[in-house]
Parts: structure tokens; C-alpha cells; sequence
């Protein structure tokens, strides 16, 4: 190996840091409530919005492969495509969004070590633990992507085993019963069969949000665009089966009358427990909720704290966030500072509707990136991997998102658009402060 690639990872490495970022807590929490939204048809939600997911990383896939050596993803993108002014509100709303996204996701490791220390999750205790997390996963990144990158194959590779031993439980359960193999039951949720999917769409959109991860590091994967590509399509592809699979695994074993039940932090403990499976197998499930929940809180760290860097290299944020360890390929004062914010956050006494309000932050960054695809494309910017079926799929992924951003609460939606406005104010602010000059356009002859 070249001295120059001792610090790239290659594909698997690179796949993991995406996969650490979207099995995280989601499949853990987020599969029970879209089957208490749509029942059997949250099979339909996950495939769905895994469709959507799979357009957006065609879509990174091209932008990344366009601009490699940016380290700001969706962020640096817009920047390249649009400038600073859209390019700083998407940075910073996307980087709230995985400060938060840390925060919310080491409480739920928190949550998870309490009770499965105590037998029942201890307020205290579970901040204490989502601390120690943070600060232990912090010290990890500064050792450098490739180390950040191996923890997490070493982490994604036991969750993944974890909940195959799950799905593999549940399939023999299913064909022991008497009676043989047990057919689902499609009956209509409450809302609707079009409304059910719909509303467990928008929960499940979030179970995918973490592949832009890759995004961040394209410059140290090893073997260039061809092998961003593949990790960034081998991720979502990786996490659209785990979830079809899991959802249906926990369909087999809930009867369709106990749905609702699964609006529960532990869905797959529950309908272990439901089934009156071995308590190992529980306990096997908690230890694979703690990995996940660990695996996505470094990858949040990774992805946040570059995204800051970037911001600062282009001179959107002050130069303390600039400094940046070439040897190791870490942004150092950027991992502090979204583990301090993490941290923080954990004392907001409302991190859950924080975490919800964030996602506004995720969404609107998804729908700028088919913009970006297009601005590039009618500019004739030839990108080394480009789309399929260009123009079609990022116009379908707009209009899915535009549609997802319907079924976010009032709350979220009136946040979302009041950060927007901060954001407008501070920057034109600063730029008043630093005199520079307004550009002026003419939209129409």
C-alpha cells in the first residue's frame, strides 16, 4: 500500500460508516411505530422510502464523484452549486440536525445500559451513561477516520449478525406453529390503507437519513469515485433489506389485533417477550439496541464535525473550527464541539421534540441535492458516475420529499421554518458587518 492511502479505508469501512449511521436506534424504535401506523403495510413504508433513499444516493453518488475532496456533503454541494447564502443555511441546518441527532441517540444507549443494568431505564443514570458515550466515541474520532471508520465496521458487523439471528428466530417460530407458515394480515389501518403508508412513511424516512455519512469522507475511501459509489449504493441497498426483513420478521410474531402495542421504545423486545421467546434471545436484542445506538453516535460525530470544518474552510464560520490534524484526517475542534453540544442537549429536558424538529434540518437538505444535480447537469458539468434516468428520478425525489415535509407535525414544520429565518438574519447580518457587496440578479428579461 502507498504511504499516501495509510490513512483511507476501503469499501467495507466505508460502507459501515454509512450503515452505522442508518441502523442506528431507528430500526430498534422506529419499526414498531410504523407498524402501529400501518400495520402489515409498513412493509410497503419501508420499501417506499427505501425507493426515495436509493434516488438520493444516486444523486450523492453523482455530486460526490463530482467533488470528492469536499468534506461538507450536502452542505459543500449546495455551496458549489447555489454559494454561500443557501450553502450557509443548509450547512447549519444540517448540522443542528446531527448535533441533535448525537444527543437524542446516546440517550436512547443511555436508556437501553440503564435498563438492561437496573431492569427499567433510571433517568440519571441513563444521561450519565449517554456522557460517558459521547466522551468515549469523541476520543475514538480523534484517532482519525480510518480508526472512526474500522470501530464502526467492527460495531455494524455484530448488529447485523444480531438482528439476522432475530429474523432467523422468527421464521422458525413462524413455521413450527401448527397450522404451517402464518399469512399476514392486510387489514386496513385506521387512517386508511393510502393514509397509513403515508403516515408511517414520514417516521420511516428517518431510519434512512444517515447514509450521507459516506458523503463526508469521499476523499479517504480508497479507490476513488468507483469506490464511494459502491459503498454509498451498497449501504441503502444493505439497509432496505435489513428493515423489509426485520418489520416482516415482527409481523410474523405479533398477532394483527396487538399493533398498537408496538408504540413502545423496545418494539422488538416487546414482540420477543409477546411470543414468549428465550430471555437470552431479549437480552441478545438490548445488547444489539446498545451497538446500534453506539454505532450511529460515531458516525454522527464523524459527519457533524467535518460538516463544520468545511464550513469554516469556506470562511462561513471562524477559523477556531479550521484547525485540523492533516495526520490523522480529523477535524479536532469540531469533534469537541459537537460532543460539547451533545452533551448540552442532553439537559434540554426535551430532547425527543428537539430530535423531531431536526428533521426538518435532514429533509430540506435531501430536497436541495436534486437541485444540485440539476444545476451542475444544465451547466454540462460532466460528473465521472452521473444518474440514470436523468431528469426523471431526482424530480420524483423532490416531489416525495415536498410530500414527506406535509406529514411533519405543525410544531416541527413552524421551528423548522423559524430556524430558517434566524439563519436568513444572522447571515445577512454578518455580512452587513463585514461590507460585503449584496449581489443582485434579474430572474426575467
Amino acid at each position: 500500500m502507498a504511504k499516501s492511502d495509510g490513512n483511507k479505508v476501503g469499501v467495507a469501512a466505508a460502507t459501515a460508516v454509512g450503515l452505522g449511521a442508518i441502523i442506528g436506534a431507528g430500526i430498534f424504535v422506529l419499526s414498531g411505530t410504523a407498524i402501529a401506523l400501518a400495520g402489515a403495510y409498513a412493509l410497503l413504508a419501508f420499501i417506499i422510502v427505501g425507493a426515495v433513499a436509493l434516488i438520493i444516493a444516486l444523486e450523492l453518488g453523482e455530486l460526490g464523484s463530482l467533488l470528492p475532496n469536499v468534506k461538507g456533503a450536502s452542505y459543500s454541494y449546495t455551496y458549489k452549486a447555489f454559494g454561500s447564502e443557501l450553502g450557509f443555511m443548509t450547512g447549519m441546518l444540517r448540522y443542528m440536525a446531527l448535533t441533535v441527532a448525537i444527543s437524542a441517540i446516546a440517550l436512547g444507549f443511555g436508556s437501553y445500559l440503564s435498563d438492561f443494568v437496573f431492569g427499567h431505564a433510571v433517568a440519571a443514570y441513563s444521561i450519565a451513561f449517554a456522557i460517558v458515550l459521547i466522551l468515549i466515541l469523541s476520543i475514538v474520532n480523534m484517532f482519525g477516520v480510518k480508526k472512526a471508520a474500522e470501530t464502526d465496521l467492527g460495531l455494524v458487523s455484530i448488529k447485523l449478525a444480531i438482528l439476522f439471528v432475530f429474523i432467523g428466530f422468527a421464521l422458525f417460530m413462524a413455521f413450527s406453529r401448527p397450522g404451517g407458515f402464518p399469512a399476514l394480515s392486510f387489514n386496513p389501518p385506521h387512517s386508511g390503507i393510502m393514509g397509513g403508508i403515508f403516515a408511517a412513511s414520514v417516521v420511516v424516512f428517518f431510519a434512512y437519513s444517515g447514509f450521507q455519512a459516506i458523503s463526508t469522507i469521499t476523499d479517504r475511501i480508497r479507490g476513488g469515485s468507483k469506490s464511494y459509489i459502491r459503498a454509498l449504493l451498497a449501504a441503502v441497498a444493505i439497509s432496505i433489506i435489513v428493515y423489509v426483513l426485520v418489520v416482516f420478521a415482527m409481523l410474523l410474531l405479533t398477532p394483527n389485533n396487538t399493533y398498537a402495542n408496538l408504540l413502545t421504545p423496545d418494539p422488538l423486545s416487546y414482540v420477543l417477550g409477546h411470543s414468549h421467546s428465550p430471555s437470552w434471545l431479549i437480552r441478545l436484542t438490548d445488547i444489539g439496541a446498545l451497538i446500534a445506538t453506539a454505532s450511529a453516535t460515531v458516525a454522527m460525530i464523524l459527519t457533524s464535525s467535518r460538516s463544520l470544518y468545511q464550513m469554516s474552510e469556506d470562511r462561513l464560520l471562524p477559523a477556531f473550527f479550521r484547525k485540523y490534524n492533516k495526520k490523522r484526517d480529523t477535524a479536532e475542534n469540531g469533534i469537541m464541539v459537537s460532543a460539547a453540544i451533545g452533551i448540552l442537549m442532553l439537559f434540554s429536558g426535551n430532547i425527543y421534540f428537539i430530535a423531531s424538529v431536526s428533521n426538518f434540518g435532514l429533509m430540506f437538505n435531501y430536497l436541495v441535492i436534486g437541485f444540485d444535480v440539476m444545476h451542475f447537469r444544465r451547466r454540462g458539468i460532466r460528473s465521472p458516475f452521473r444518474m440514470p434516468l436523468y431528469p426523471y428520478l431526482p424530480i420524483i425525489g423532490v416531489i416525495l420529499l415536498l410530500a414527506f415535509f406535509t406529514g411533519l407535525t405543525k410544531s416541527a414544520l413552524e421551528v423548522g421554518v423559524i430556524m430558517m429565518m434566524v439563519l436568513l438574519v444572522v447571515y445577512y447580518s454578518l455580512m452587513e458587518l463585514r461590507d460585503k457587496r449584496v449581489i443582485r440578479v434579474k430572474l426575467f428579461d
